[in-house]
């Protein structure tokens, strides 16, 4: 069963971005790549090591929300003031591609974000010049699959999107046409 945002971006999406930008080639068109969640655990490092329980619950977070397993990532620099040596664990994450990108994007959009408290909207000012968007999360429990009675940790994570053949503005307006929820310009 292709996911339901999949079929929306492959059936109206990419008409409204061809008429809106004059692209005439398919393979032009901007399209979305991978989704990647990062979770930085840099401050729950314990000398030489990342404690256990927060290891455990940050991989079974990041399982549980993704659908996929995540893989732990070492430090490539040491940074004194972060106490963050080179070759130690520093954070975990995934990276998804395909339907199960899709997937994430729609449960994001349309179950996660809605529940942050007080939301307003996702800046339209975090893409990079290539088009890709990245915005952090403050609290795993947005997600509906996080049970926060039994969380012993609370962690943020970063949530990166990619987009191929794209720029700001290509990626600011497929985005919106999937029901990206940015900031409105009145508030």
């Amino acid at each position: 069963m292709t996911p339901r945002l999949k079929e929306k971006f492959e059936s109206a999406v990419t008409e409204k971005v061809d008429a809106q930008f004059g692209i005439k080639n398919k393979l032009a068109r901007p399209k979305l790549d991978k989704i990647v969640i990062n979770v930085g655990m840099g401050k729950e490092l314990d000398g030489t090591k990342v404690r256990a329980h927060v290891k455990d619950q940050v991989l079974a977070d990041l399982a549980a929300i993704s659908g996929q397993q995540a893989v732990l990532i070492k430090a490539r620099k040491s940074v004194s003031n972060f106490k963050v040596r080179e070759g130690y664990l520093s954070h975990a994450m995934v990276t998804l591609r395909g339907d199960r990108m899709w997937e994430f994007l729609d449960r994001l959009i349309s179950i996660a974000i809605p529940r942050v408290k007080d939301f307003r909207g996702l800046p339209d000012r975090s893409f990079d010049a290539a088009g890709n968007y990245s915005f952090g999360i403050q609290e795993q429990g947005i997600f509906p699959e996080i049970d926060m009675a039994n969380a012993q940790y609370n962690h943020g994570m970063n949530v990166n999107v990619v987009l191929k053949n794209s720029n700001p503005e290509k990626s600011r307006f497929v985005l919106a046409e999937l029901g990206w929820p940015f900031q409105r310009e009145d508030s």
